[in-house]
């Protein structure tokens, strides 16, 4: 059994973030699956999914992390090729990752009690961003 789903969110520019885990988690109830894994994948270069406990200080933290490991003043070859200013974007999409996989057993998603799945916009400009989900499983 297979079941997919696309969405769409606006999100701020350089640190734009959203819970997506209530839409996750819709997926997975829609779908039936009770055992399985699902597949959560940002369509983008700049940008990154990941799981992190949803509040103000842990978001805080991992943009002060962004920050020191690919600030955005760095002088990064990718600006000079394309003058867009977003190597920094670049990278930290290349470093986080831009999918995840969760499992999925007796039909939950196997998050921990704070665990949240969260999108972030990396780049410097305001940008629409696709996520696709796909369930597969039993």
């Amino acid at each position: 059994m297979t079941m997919s789903r696309r969405w769409t969110f606006d999100l701020h520019e350089e640190f734009g973030h959203r819970n997506i885990s209530p839409e996750v988690h819709g997926l997975v109830d829609d779908s039936g699956v009770a055992t399985g894994m699902v597949v959560v994948h940002l369509t983008g270069s700049t940008g990154a999914i990941t799981t992190i406990e949803y509040e103000e200080g842990a978001l805080k933290d991992l943009r002060r992390a962004l920050d020191q490991i690919a600030p955005a003043t760095l002088d990064y070859e990718h600006n000079k090729a394309y003058h867009d200013g977003n190597g920094f974007s670049h990278v930290r999409s290349a470093l986080m990752g831009t999918s995840i996989t969760v499992p999925i057993i007796d039909g939950q998603l196997q998050l921990g009690t704070w665990q949240e799945i969260l999108l972030l916009n990396l780049d410097n400009r305001r940008r629409k961003r696709e996520v696709v989900g796909v369930v597969i499983g039993e």
